[in-house]
């Protein structure tokens, strides 16, 4: 029994020890791979070359939907919060960067947070010139006080992994940063709701155990989980760190009406409270557009 349980301690820690080393490798191919924020990086021309294509695509495969965009501000900085869903590939990001662009033009200064991993894969640098920076503090202030629409995801990897029977749930896991960046840079917040994302794949669990065991939360990777699902063309799909083959599941997106917090809230406004207001008013809209569905994927 003794010698069993040796053995077994023994390979555990081997294991541990394998993770550990290339969790601080990838940790290091990470962390030299992202590029500063330059917000100039951001490519009118680019965008407006591509975009036809591509809002096609989007609209031909997940039959795009976006509602509302009247209630963006036309001009100032504006922070938009969106519900996120989809995994690795996010398509409610696709999908309403292209319908930004389309509806205010190309001109229209309008910058997205992403997670490090996104922003050092291979073969997505061209999401910079989309104005995709990584997410930080100091990059999201340098956005919006530069006057720019900047979209955030509060929920971040712990929202967009969320098993699929939650698809019509708002998920921020509490993170509210958000508001005290709003609040900084005296911006109204347009909360942002879209459903169909969660439905391009069947996501079974977060993993949020599995990715605190091998330090994935730590620096650089700030991975809280390490999400399991089924997925084209991998089947069992661990991580997502290839991506996937979205199914072509119809997404609709929404912009409610902006909300200028110390207008709303008063001048020394309750964080909590208005954390509350704001997902209890983007849970309803999501409730509303989960109603209008029919079947899964089909819409």
């Amino acid at each position: 029994m003794g010698e069993s349980e040796n053995g077994s301690d023994g390979a555990l820690s081997l294991v541990r020890n394998l993770a550990g080393s290339l969790v601080k490798g990838v940790s290091g191919a990470v962390a030299s791979r992202v590029p500063p924020a330059d917000l100039d990086e951001r490519d009118p021309d680019y965008i407006r070359e591509s975009l036809p294509g591509l809002w096609m695509l989007a609209s031909f495969w997940f039959r795009a939907e976006v509602r509302a965009l009247h209630n963006i501000p036309d001009e100032g900085g504006v922070l938009i919060v969106g519900n996120h869903s989809g995994g690795n590939m996010t398509p409610d990001t696709i999908v309403f960067t292209l319908a930004f662009n389309t509806y205010f033009g190309v001109e229209r200064r309008f910058f997205q947070l992403a997670h490090n991993l996104v922003l050092s894969a291979p073969g997505l640098g061209f999401l910079r010139k989309y104005g995709t920076v990584a997410a930080s503090q100091s990059n999201a202030h340098q956005a919006l006080s530069s006057g720019a629409a900047l979209l955030v995801y509060p929920g971040g990897d712990h929202e967009v992994h969320r098993p699929s029977w939650q698809s019509s749930r708002v998920d921020f896991a509490d993170r509210k940063g958000f508001i005290r960046l709003a609040l900084d840079e005296g911006v109204p917040i347009v909360p942002l709701v879209s459903i169909g994302g969660q439905e391009t794949a069947l996501f079974l669990s977060q993993g949020r155990g599995i990715a605190r065991a091998l330090g994935l939360d730590r620096p650089p990777l700030r991975l809280k989980v390490l999400p399991i699902s089924i997925a084209l063309p991998w089947i069992l799909n661990i991580g997502d760190f290839a991506g996937h083959i979205p199914l072509p599941a119809k997404v609709t997106v929404q912009a409610l009406r902006p909300i200028d917090l110390r207008a709303e809230f008063g001048e020394d406004p309750n964080v909590d409270e208005i954390y509350w207001e704001i997902t209890t008013r983007m849970q309803e809209a999501l409730d509303a557009l989960a109603e209008e569905r029919s079947l899964p994927v089909i819409g």
